[in-house]
């Protein structure tokens, strides 16, 4: 019985990776983010919107505890999520987490191009964005950093380039 928690800033590639990760090491693959969204049947935003973030941070740690009961799974979580809580305590005593570790400016190269699918990016660009994502990353970097394995994920461009990260990180699991 495996459990995998991949955490990190968005845009690091949790998703990207968790996928070829989970393909490669016969696991099932869980978008948190995505599960609470099917759940609820709602989009984060909305429910950021209508129970506001601490409402929506008490979903997330409910849903994070009943996707970790299930087995052979690997879960890319929320960007926020081991931040919250006991989350970050809860995922190590529950499974290997990796923290998928990117740059502040090649997070911003990536968010630049996907900012209008990011509320909390919209209207941000340039110098701006960078410090946005700097300052936010300096809080979460403490949570981040008690994952089991820190992995350099800084060199993600093609589809190779997913493959040998994810190939790198099945000596962790």
């Amino acid at each position: 019985m495996r459990r995998i928690f991949l955490v990190g800033y968005m845009g690091a590639g949790k998703t990207t990776v968790g996928k070829a990760l989970a393909k490669l090491a016969g696991l099932s693959f869980i978008d948190l983010d995505y599960f609470i969204e099917g759940r609820y049947r709602k989009t984060i935003s909305q429910i950021f919107a209508e129970k506001g973030e601490e409402g929506f941070r008490k979903i997330e740690r409910n849903m994070l505890h009943e996707v970790a009961a299930f087995e052979d799974v690997l879960i890319s979580t929320g960007g926020g999520t081991p931040c919250f809580f006991d989350n970050m305590e809860f995922m190590n005593a529950s499974g290997t987490t990796i923290y998928l570790k990117v740059s502040v400016e090649e997070l911003a190269k990536r968010l630049e191009l996907c900012k209008h699918t990011r509320p909390v990016l919209a209207g941000r660009s340039g110098e701006e964005l960078r410090a946005f994502i700097a300052d936010s990353l300096t809080k979460r970097e403490p949570f981040y950093t008690r994952a089991a394995v820190v992995f350099d994920a800084d060199r993600m461009m093609t589809d190779s380039d997913v493959r040998e990260i994810s190939a790198s990180l099945m000596r962790f699991i």
